[in-house]
């Protein structure tokens, strides 16, 4: 792998199948760079996006194995349920903690190319919801390489575009047809921008090697923030948060890792999940409770029976109020409240 080449680093969700075509169709041939993209997908499925890409592509598309080899003019995707990660010279697939509810994680990618590759590497973000892209890009910047974003009205969906354009400084902002020819021009500065940081680099190669195999409590993710009140959703794990010039965001020391509005979202859902579950199990006491009735009735034993069928009917009741509640209980999200979101 030669000194000189690029290393393009890009992250897509919602919307972003198109936004990536239209992308690599407009890629020159001469254009000496590794290309890795994160597509969200979910985990339970195939998928064909190495297939979908290759027909506009100039340059082989796959899903790498564990270990391979960066190859120059080559297009790596992440397969599903997999961290794309990059280490000197080599590719990593690894099944880490999730990140931002989400295993290929954006923002993994981005920081574990941040850190190897400093100056030389180019990140950019497309079309998604929320907002996975923006602390991996934060990273990208701070450690001496490029940022771009698409133009959010040329998005499908334009909440990461949006989010990395409030909390990042961007080198560019432009429609994903114009990103091919611009990257074949873009002259990748000799050094950082800025002077590194000797902690956020360290962050970075700490959280890259979370990503690849979890372990975080053993690598010192606690001392990489501050200790909050908060739990993780998926594991209950102490939360710390992490600041990055006025972007929060939380891991907990399993390593799963959160941007504010995914943590959000996250516990929303399991707001919701917990209300379906305790409306089911007062449903089910509800059917114990006139089933022992039914018994008691049929043992002569009316008096007992109609405190079970009273004790039913409240157990119903109780059912009934959760369900309406669930019904016309108005959702929120991280897009809606953090303002990632189109304006009518």
């Amino acid at each position: 792998m030669e000194n000189s080449q690029q290393i393009i680093v890009m992250g897509s969700s919602a919307g972003g199948i198109e936004s990536l075509i239209t992308l690599i169709k407009g890629l020159p041939s001469r254009l000496d760079a590794s290309i890795f993209i994160v597509q969200h997908l979910s985990p339970n499925y195939k998928s064909t996006i190495p297939e979908i890409l290759q027909e506009y592509s100039p340059f082989p598309v796959r899903h790498p194995d564990d270990g391979d080899e960066i190859k120059s003019r080559t297009i790596y995707v992440a397969p599903p349920d997999h961290h794309l990660l990059i280490e000197k010279g080599h590719v990593l697939v690894k099944r880490g903690p999730k990140e931002n509810r989400f295993r290929p994680s954006i923002d993994a990618l981005f920081r574990s190319a941040a850190y190897s590759y400093r100056s030389r590497v180019v990140g950019i973000v497309l079309s998604g919801a929320l907002d996975d892209g923006t602390s991996g890009l934060w990273s990208v910047k701070r450690l001496g390489g490029m940022t771009m974003v698409q133009l959010p009205a040329d998005a499908a969906f334009d909440s990461m575009p949006l989010s990395a354009l409030d909390q990042v400084e961007i080198d560019y902002c432009v429609p994903a047809r114009d990103m091919g020819k611009l990257l074949a021009t873009l002259r990748m500065p000799a050094k950082t921008a800025k002077a590194e940081s000797s902690a956020i680099v360290e962050r970075a190669g700490v959280e890259t090697s979370i990503a690849s195999d979890g372990d975080a409590f053993r690598k010192g993710i606690m001392d990489a923030g501050k200790l909050t009140p908060f739990t993780c959703p998926e594991c209950h794990g102490v939360l710390v948060q992490i600041d990055e010039d006025g972007i929060s965001r939380f891991r907990c020391h399993t390593g799963h890792g959160y941007t504010r509005a995914a943590l959000l979202s996250e516990v929303v859902q399991r707001i919701e999940e917990t209300y379906w579950i305790s409306m089911r199990s007062l449903e089910e006491a509800a059917m114990l409770l006139e089933h022992t009735a039914g018994s008691l009735d049929v043992q002569g034993n009316g008096e007992a029976a109609k405190l079970f069928r009273r004790e039913a009917v409240i157990a119903t009741d109780e059912s009934r109020e959760l369900r309406e509640t669930l019904l016309r209980r108005t959702r929120f999200t991280g897009e809606n409240l953090f303002g990632y979101k189109k304006e009518d």
